[in-house]
């Protein structure tokens, strides 16, 4: 069995999200975006796919290194094949990211889920199939009755209670909002959805790598007051020291490091150096599942919980081999969008969330989106 082409298919879909110029998704008038779906084949006919922002799988890349690593290998050779392409990275000139070798990896994933007939995550070896999810908001703006004022956070928490949510994680305003990053403003959101929603909900707060040194822990010690559960990404996560520092400085557990490079190695730094109390990884920040596990056991091996970071089939499966973390990240979520409708280019939701507020494992073979093909052809990009 030998892999004999890699190819992509650019399709367009509706949208309601829109980026604003620092790249935070907000709501927007339905509109047309470009989504892309990548495919492995092998010479039997299997086949694994996984979808992607186009950017991250354009011609020059899937030609000159993916497929140069890819074709004529056995596609079960995972590991092998993933550190060919991490290899590669170094002289593509920045160009092949961790985002990129996260498609193929999870196509390599979902192709050997769908040869055996079995979900990738059982493939792997479960841990449990469902997974409590904590609604993820979108970064706050200045729409009326968006997520504008701390009282709009606080009323959109108290409806995201009644959707099931046993756990809820702001993300406060950031530019370009006229007056933002404040951290006073940010105080004000949390100790607001904190008096909406009561002692006993977890809460926790992504301020978005903004502040200084005296703002993150200023900051934090506020948050901590209010019984919040973990505190993310104050400040640039390269400043690894920064991090250690206000770890000593908090009771509140820190969390990270999310979006910093180097995959499992950068883990491991932030692990030796007490840069964080709770590890973090995600499928798209490593480079896919195969290196997503290595960052899951590193942490266990020093009795540390590695939340997963981000939604879709590939998070979902980390969520559901691991011991050492509990919450799968749903989102991202804000009061004029509606999450739970079905994106076209799919027949069912992969996230979809009960009324306890549990996101289940979908059952049929490979990574678990359930893929509208004739959805996805009618709508090429020629």
């Amino acid at each position: 069995m030998k892999i004999t082409d890699i190819s992509v298919r650019v399709f367009t879909h509706t949208s309601r999200e829109v980026k604003d110029s620092d790249g935070h998704t907000h709501p927007g008038e339905p509109h047309k975006v470009r989504h892309a779906l990548l495919t492995i084949t092998c010479d039997d006919g299997s086949q694994g796919h996984c979808f992607a922002a186009p950017d991250l799988v354009r011609p020059n890349l899937i030609d000159r290194f993916v497929k140069v690593v890819l074709l004529g290998q056995d596609p079960f050779a995972r590991e092998r094949l993933w550190q060919g392409l991490a290899h590669w990275q170094r002289g593509s000139g920045a160009m092949l990211t961790d985002r990129t070798l996260s498609i193929v990896d999870l196509a390599l994933w979902d192709l050997a889920g769908r040869k055996l007939g079995l979900p990738v995550y059982k493939l792997i070896g479960s841990y449990r199939d469902k997974v409590p999810a904590y609604g993820s908001t979108m970064c706050g703006d200045e729409m009326e009755g968006g997520l504008a004022t701390p009282e709009d956070y606080a009323r959109y928490a108290e409806w995201l209670v009644k959707r099931g949510y046993k756990a809820i994680k702001l993300h406060t305003w950031m530019k370009p909002v006229s007056w933002a990053p404040d951290p006073r403003m940010d105080v004000k959101a949390c100790a607001a959805v904190r008096e909406a929603v009561g002692p006993d909900m977890r809460l926790m707060l992504d301020a978005y790598h903004g502040y200084s040194r005296s703002d993150a822990l200023w900051l934090g010690r506020e948050i901590q007051k209010l019984g919040y559960y973990w505190y993310e990404e104050p400040m640039n996560e390269f400043s690894m020291s920064s991090y250690a520092w206000l770890a000593t400085n908090l009771d509140i557990p820190v969390i990270g490091p999310e979006t910093a490079d180097g995959k499992h190695h950068t883990r491991a730094e932030w692990i030796k150096a007490g840069a964080c109390d709770i590890s973090r990884t995600g499928v798209h920040d490593v480079g896919g599942i195969t290196p997503g596990l290595k960052c899951i056991h590193l942490a266990e091996s020093f009795g540390m919980d590695s939340e997963i970071h981000g939604g879709g089939a590939g998070n979902m499966v980390l969520c559901a081999v691991q011991k050492n973390g509990l919450w799968y990240e749903r989102g991202l979520l804000h009061p004029f969008i509606d999450y739970d409708e079905v994106p076209g280019y799919l027949n069912t939701r992969t996230d979809a969330m009960d009324a306890e507020g549990f996101v289940h494992m979908p059952q049929h073979p490979g990574l678990g989106d359930d893929i509208n093909f004739e959805y996805v052809n009618a709508n090429l990009v020629k």
